[in-house]
C-alpha cells in the first residue's frame, strides 16, 4: 500500500500531531497519514536527514510538518518537542510515541548489559518521559488530547526466542500506557496502545533473508498470509487518536495479520 492522496482535510484538520521515530517505517507512515488528514505534524527522531525526508514527503502532498531532532530518553528533549509543537502549530492535540529500539537476537544470558539498559531507557523510560511532558500540556487545553503509544505483539501478546528483553520492554509500554490512561482520562487526555506484529519494514527480515524469501515465509506462517503494511498500522493509530474512538480508553489494539489470534 502506498500513500498518494494529497492533503484535503479530514479528521485532524486544524490539529497538531507529534510523532516520534518518524524518520522511517511505521513512524513515517503515521506522520504521512496524519498530514493527509489535515494535521500539522511534528516529526521527531535522533537523526535529522531521515526526518527532513519525511517532511519533504508531507509537503509534497500539500501538508505541514516540522522536523525536530530529539532523544526520547532525555526529559528535556521531550519537553522541547511539546514546546516546538505548540510554537509551530498552536497546540498539542495528538502524540504518538513510536520511537523504540531492538537489541538482542540471542539468548538472554548472552545479552550485554548495555543492550538491556538501552532498551529500557528508550522503550520504557522514553515513553514515560514523553507521556509526562505531553499530558502536562494536554490537560491544560480545553480540548484535552489523545496519545497513542506503539508497543509490539512481542511482550504482552507473544514471545519468541532471542527477544526476551525487548518483549519485557514492550510489555512495560503497554502496562504503563493503560495505567496512565486511567490516571488521566478525567483530565481530558485519552491514552491507548497499538501493538504491531510483523510489518513490511526491514525489522521483519531475518538475518540474510531477502524480501522475496520473507514473502514466501509469511505466506504460510501468518494466518492472513502476508505482512501488515505500515499504512495499516498507521490507520489503527489514527483511529485511536480520532474522535471516532472517543470512548476507547486504555485499549491495546493488535495489528499482526492474525498471528496472536
Amino acid at each position: 500500500m502506498t500513500t498518494t492522496a494529497h492533503t484535503t482535510g479530514g479528521r485532524f484538520t486544524d490539529r497538531t500531531a507529534l510523532v516520534t521515530g518518524a524518520g522511517s517505517g511505521i513512524g513515517r507512515a503515521i506522520a504521512l497519514a496524519f498530514a493527509t488528514e489535515g494535521a500539522g505534524v511534528v516529526v521527531a527522531g535522533r537523526r535529522r536527514e531521515p526526518l527532513d525526508e519525511t517532511v519533504r514527503l508531507i509537503e509534497d502532498r500539500g501538508g505541514k510538518a516540522l522536523a525536530v531532532t530529539a532523544d526520547v530518553s532525555a526529559a528535556a528533549d521531550n519537553q522541547a518537542l511539546v514546546e516546538a509543537a505548540v510554537e509551530a502549530f498552536g497546540s498539542l492535540d495528538v502524540a504518538v510515541n513510536n520511537a523504540g529500539v531492538f537489541r538482542g537476537g540471542g539468548p538472554l544470558a548472552d545479552l550485554p548489559e548495555a543492550d538491556w539498559h538501552s532498551q529500557l531507557a528508550i522503550n520504557v523510560t522514553g515513553t514515560f518521559l514523553a507521556l509526562r511532558a505531553q499530558i502536562r500540556r494536554m490537560r491544560t487545553q480545553p480540548s484535552g488530547g489523545a496519545i497513542v503509544n506503539v508497543a509490539s505483539t512481542f511482550g504482552a501478546h507473544a514471545r519468541i526466542p532471542g527477544a526476551a528483553a525487548y518483549a519485557a520492554s514492550k510489555a512495560a509500554v503497554a502496562a504503563l500506557s493503560r495505567g496512565a490512561a486511567l490516571d488521566h482520562i478525567r483530565d481530558g487526555v485519552r491514552i491507548n496502545v497499538v501493538s504491531p506484529g510483523a510489518t513490511d519494514t526491514p525489522m521483519s527480515l531475518r538475518p540474510g533473508e531477502t524480501e522475496t524469501a520473507r514473502t514466501e515465509r509469511v505466506r504460510t506462517t501468518l494466518p492472513l498470509g502476508r505482512l501488515s503494511a505500515t499504512q495499516e498500522v498507521a490507520a489503527a493509530v489514527l483511529y485511536l487518536a480520532s474522535d471516532d474512538a472517543a470512548s476507547v480508553v486504555g485499549t491495546d489494539l493488535v495489528v499482526d495479520s492474525g498471528a496472536t489470534a
